[in-house]
């Protein structure tokens, strides 16, 4: 595949709307899928024609590439630096993570890329891989860091690092998929944050080392 780098934003030509681009791209994906959403569709949308779009994209698999790196990639950076600098305890940093987790990504349009992924990464191995590497992997070792600074801490019990991680991020996963399900285990969307909070619960009374009674 012929490498094409996104441009940043700053670098906006006067007839063109990267970001645009990238808010109709994700709105087509979450609503079509990656196989079925057309580049012509996608421009259309961000008021462009296709070349337009081509001066910044070269092929829908860097458009994917894009609105993941533009939109989920910062939040992980974020969280991450979260992390570094929290100096409150375990659970207060694990309900602060899990809550602004799910306002970010949660409760907005990129909740429906899990689902994408899970339906499609068997047809494109590539993006598969891709989105694995910068957002799977990197989620994983967030909540990894999380429980490590906790078992340092002695305020979590120690866990296998590579299995719980995924066990904890497994629930959140779920929801997300819920919001975009029709009829097939589906949740009513207002109803998510209450499984939220008991999602919260139940993954601190298993995590926690039990505070002893004076």
């Amino acid at each position: 595949m012929m490498s094409c780098p996104f441009k940043p934003r700053w670098e906006r030509r006067k007839d063109a709307r990267p970001q645009e681009l990238l808010d109709a791209a994700l709105d087509h994906f979450v609503a079509r899928g990656f196989a079925a959403t057309r580049l012509d569709d996608v421009a259309k949308s961000a008021g462009v024609s296709k070349g337009t779009l081509y001066l910044y994209f070269c092929s829908k698999e860097e458009l994917f590439k894009a609105v993941v790196r533009e939109s989920i990639v910062p939040l992980i950076g974020e969280a991450e630096e979260v992390i570094e600098q929290f100096t409150g305890t375990s659970e207060d940093l694990f309900r602060n993570l899990m809550r602004t987790w799910w306002d970010n990504v949660g409760a907005s349009k990129l909740s429906g890329l899990p689902k994408l992924m899970m339906a499609e990464a068997g047809n494109f191995p590539e993006l598969a891989r891709f989105y694995q590497e910068e957002v799977v992997d990197r989620g994983e070792n967030l909540v990894a860091n999380v429980l490590k600074r906790g078992i340092v801490r002695g305020e979590v019990r120690q866990l296998d690092l590579e299995i719980a991680p995924r066990m904890i991020t497994a629930p959140m996963i779920m929801m997300m998929m819920w919001k975009h399900s029709s009829g097939v285990c589906k949740v009513e969307e207002s109803k998510l944050p209450a499984y939220l909070e008991y999602y919260i619960d139940m993954a601190l009374r298993s995590i926690l080392i039990e505070k002893t009674q004076a």
